[in-house]
């Protein structure tokens, strides 16, 4: 029996459908993950919101995620979300947990090994569970940077994004880019310093995490016409956005976990300037795919030098550390030293 015979259960958040429409990164990852795994033969099932669409073995227990249907309660959805995977775990060799510390509280419970990506600390406080049940699961990081130094760590594999989604471009847009969530740890309101400080045109893109945060630090400065504010995006929209950009904006205040967006964009042949903070610097080759920086005034004069960036390099970077196929390869080595393990 080869291990692409062995039956693995993925488990996604339920907060968004998996892949989601627009935001949900976790979502996006666990979805990338599924697929990637069945095309490459592997028998998947993944638990995720009913309306999910995959190639996988769907098994959902929650119609809708509790962001698009506000009127479940998110605790109640994914408590019957975490326990209907654990009680059909005996079905499963792996199970490949995409949903924070929850689960964790199941894994003594079970015999079925679990696999936890952990797609980022939402706050210290949750460490607690983590080190309680460090032996309990075995785990991965999404960046050297985003680890701690009490778990047992396989490995790091980066995050893969669908390449198929992204036109690569060879000429530039004539606009910067904002893409993510609206919120102080990502520094829209930077985004909106950097485009006055270059007189270029900003438009800013993703979910409204913070609402007085918006109001007060981002939506005074949007005119329409030098700083335009577009909501979230789809797969769809966002190559539309990238077809626009001469630049992407990353300038992210707190250190970060892995940053799908900086890949996306690279993929369409968008350079990046980021806040050299986290895995920036794991995922943007300073000088080659884009630049890193400490403050504003290194970012305005950053996007003075994109165009010495060649964007079939940022392309190329990530074909070679950040498609599907490089996390999902990375994934089966995991797999495989998990397999051994339980089986010596």
């Amino acid at each position: 029996m080869s291990n692409r015979d062995k039956r693995v259960a993925v488990l996604s958040p339920v907060a968004w459908r998996t892949p989601p429409r627009a935001y949900g990164a976790w979502e996006t990852v666990a979805s990338n993950i599924t697929e990637g795994l069945v095309g490459r033969g592997w028998d998947v099932t993944l638990f995720a919101t009913g309306d999910s669409i995959t190639r996988a073995k769907l098994h959902a227990v929650i119609p809708r995620g509790y962001e698009e249907d506000k009127a479940q309660d998110p605790k109640v959805v994914e408590i019957r979300h975490i326990a209907e995977i654990m009680e059909h775990a005996c079905r499963f060799d792996l199970i490949h947990n995409n949903y924070d510390f929850m689960p964790l509280a199941f894994s003594r419970l079970i015999d079925t090994p679990m696999l936890t990506t952990i797609h980022g600390f939402s706050s210290d406080k949750i460490r607690a569970v983590y080190h309680k049940y460090k032996h309990d699961s075995y785990y991965v990081s999404i960046s050297d940077s985003d680890r701690d130094g009490e778990l047992p760590y396989l490995a790091t594999v980066y995050n893969g994004i669908d390449l198929s989604n992204l036109t690569f471009r060879k000429l530039p847009g004539g606009k910067l880019v904002f893409l993510g969530r609206i919120h102080p740890d990502k520094g829209t309101h930077l985004a909106v310093e950097v485009a006055k400080k270059t007189g270029m045109p900003l438009v800013i893109a993703g979910i409204i995490q913070d609402e007085a945060y918006f109001n007060e630090l981002v939506k005074p400065h949007i005119d329409g016409k030098s700083i335009t504010f577009i909501g979230p995006v789809g797969p769809l929209e966002r190559d539309a956005l990238f077809k626009e950009a001469y630049a992407v904006l990353h300038l992210n205040l707190l250190p970060e976990r892995f940053g799908l967006v900086m890949a996306e964009a690279n993929a369409a042949g968008v350079p990046v300037v980021a806040m050299d903070r986290g895995s920036c610097r794991e995922v943007i080759a300073d000088g080659k795919t884009g630049y890193l920086v400490n403050d504003t005034d290194e970012a305005a004069a950053a996007v003075a030098r994109i165009d010495k960036i060649n964007r079939a390099d940022c392309r190329k970077h990530v074909e070679e550390n950040f498609s599907i196929d490089c996390m999902v390869g990375a994934y089966e080595k995991v797999y495989a030293e998990i397999f051994e393990k339980e089986a010596g």
